[in-house]
């Protein structure tokens, strides 16, 4: 469950309570019955390393990756085969 910290507007004290999502905000001080505000801190996240989105991102599964590596190597050695054919048959005229 989440903390929340809250200041009274009279007195000036504060404290933090655990909350669940769906609870209401707390309105009034449990010490002198004033109001309350919502007290906004940043949050104390670090991201560190070589980086935060490289690391966590689907990558693609290593089948995929040789089925197209394989798939690319196929096309480009027919594509040469082709052309010493033609090369070849333009010779012979």
């Amino acid at each position: 469950m989440p903390t929340y910290s809250y200041r009274c507007t009279a007195c000036g004290e504060a404290f933090d309570i655990h909350q669940s999502f769906s609870d209401a905000n707390l309105t009034i001080c449990p010490s002198c019955g004033g109001a309350l505000r919502k007290i906004f801190s940043p949050v104390g996240v670090s991201f560190t390393g070589s980086g935060f989105y490289r690391n966590d991102s689907r990558a693609t599964p290593e089948g995929e990756k040789a089925a197209a590596r394989a798939g690319g190597e196929s096309k480009g050695e027919s594509k040469s085969a082709e052309s010493k054919s033609v090369d070849s048959k333009t010779e012979k005229t």
